[in-house]
C-alpha cells in the first residue's frame, strides 16, 4: 500500500534553500577527469557534502526543521535520536539559533561524531541496544525524554520538512551544474532512512526530469531499494554490520519514500570492500577525506551497475565525519 505522506513541492524545497542557505557553505561541484578516465564517463561531478558545516548535508535539513518550531518549542528545546551526521547537524543548527539539543546515540556510534556533536553544545544520552536493532532503542529513549523533560521530538529523516531541508543540496547541485553548462545525465546519491536522497531526488525531479537517479545502500540494509521495488516500506532483517554507520536504517521513513518513489529513484547496493577501494581514491585523486557513507556514490559507480560510458554524471559525496584513526584502517585494508 502506497503512503499518503505529502511530497514537498518545489516551491516548499525553493523557499527552504532560501532560509537554510543563510546557514550553511556553498559545498564545491568538482569535476574530476581522473573518474572520467577510469569509469569512461564523458563527465563525472563530485558535490562533497564532506565540506559543509559540521561535516555533512545534515545541517541543511536540521536548521530548516527547527526553523518551523512554535516560539515555545525553540524555548523549551527538542530531542532526537541519530548515529551521528544528523546528531551532529541538529547541534550545529540548534547552536546558531540559541535552542537546547538533547540527542540519543547509540553507543557504538563513532566516537568522533559523538564527540563533535557534544562540541556543539549539545546533550548526549547514550543508549546499548544489545542484540536490538539500535534505532528502535535509541528512538524510544528519545521519545521517553521528549515525554518526560517536554521537549519537540525530532526524527532524523521520516519528516517532510527534513526532506524539504535536504533538497538543498540538490538545487545547489544544479545550479553549479547550470553553470558549467552541464546537464546531468546520471545522479548518484546515498541511502540511509532517504532523508537526503528524498529532497536531493526531488530538486532533480523537477528541475532535470531526464536525469536518471540511483539510491545507492550499503549490502544487507538496502530497504529503500527493496521498497521501491516492491511499492511498499520493507524493513531490512538484522545482520551483520556495515562500516557505512551512517546507511544502516534498516527500512526507509515514510515520508522520503514517498519523495523517492514521486522521483523515479532505483537503488543499488555497495560491500564494504568496494567503499574502502572509494575511500582510498576519494584521498589519493580527489583529495578528499570521506566517511565511509560519504563515499558510497563513488563505490556505485566504481562498480559499474550503472553503464555512464559517454555521460555525465553527479556523485554525492554526503560526509566525511570519521576519525584518524578509522579512516586509516580503512584505507589500510582497502
Amino acid at each position: 500500500m502506497m503512503t499518503t505522506v505529502p511530497v514537498p513541492t518545489l516551491d516548499h524545497l525553493k523557499k527552504a534553500y532560501t532560509v537554510t542557505s543563510q546557514a550553511t557553505q556553498i559545498t564545491p561541484l568538482l569535476e574530476s577527469a581522473a573518474l572520467a578516465k577510469e569509469t569512461g564517463a564523458r563527465q563525472v561531478f563530485v558535490k562533497p557534502e564532506s565540506l559543509q558545516w559540521a561535516g555533512s548535508f545534515k545541517i541543511r535539513g536540521a536548521y530548516w526543521r527547527l526553523k518551523q518550531l512554535s516560539a515555545d518549542e525553540a524555548r523549551r528545546g527538542v530531542v532526537a535520536y541519530s548515529s551521528g551526521n544528523f546528531a551532529q547537524g541538529l547541534a550545529a543548527a540548534g547552536q546558531a539559533l540559541g535552542i537546547p539539543v538533547t540527542i540519543v546515540m547509540p553507543i557504538d556510534a563513532p566516537a568522533a561524531k559523538r564527540e563533535a556533536t557534544a562540541g556543539y553544545g549539545a546533550n548526549v544520552v547514550l543508549t546499548d541496544h544489545g542484540d536490538r536493532a539500535r534505532e528502535e532503542v535509541a528512538s524510544e529513549r528519545a521519545r521517553q525524554i521528549s515525554k518526560d523533560d517536554g521537549l519537540a521530538l525530532l526524527h532524523p529523516f521520516d519528516d517532510p520538512e527534513i526532506v524539504a531541508g535536504q533538497g538543498g543540496a540538490g538545487i545547489e547541485a544544479l545550479d553549479q551544474l547550470a553553470a558549467k553548462g552541464a546537464e546531468a545525465d546520471i545522479l548518484y546519491c546515498p541511502v540511509g532512512g532517504g532523508g537526503l536522497i528524498g529532497g536531493v531526488s526531488l530538486a532533480f525531479h523537477y528541475l532535470s526530469p531526464a536525469t536518471e537517479i540511483i539510491g545507492v545502500e550499503p549490502d544487507g540494509f538496502n530497504g529503500m531499494g527493496s521498497s521501491l521495488a516492491h511499492g511498499a516500506i520493507e524493513t531490512m532483517p538484522l545482520g551483520p554490520k556495515s562500516i557505512c554507520d551512517g546507511l544502516m536504517a534498516r527500512k526507509p521513513g515514510e515520508a522520503p519514500f514517498a519523495a523517492v518513489n514521486a522521483a523515479g529513484v532505483r537503488g543499488l547496493t555497495v560491500t564494504d570492500a568496494s567503499v574502502r577501494r572509494a575511500m582510498k581514491f576519494a584521498f589519493e585523486r580527489l583529495k578528499l577525506v570521506l566517511e565511509p557513507s560519504g563515499a558510497a556514490s563513488l563505490a556505485a559507480l566504481f562498480d559499474g551497475g550503472v553503464d555512464v560510458s559517454g555521460k555525465t554524471v553527479v556523485l554525492i559525496a554526503s560526509g566525511g565525519n570519521v576519525s584518524l584513526a578509522d579512516f586509516m584502517k580503512h584505507i589500510a585494508d582497502a
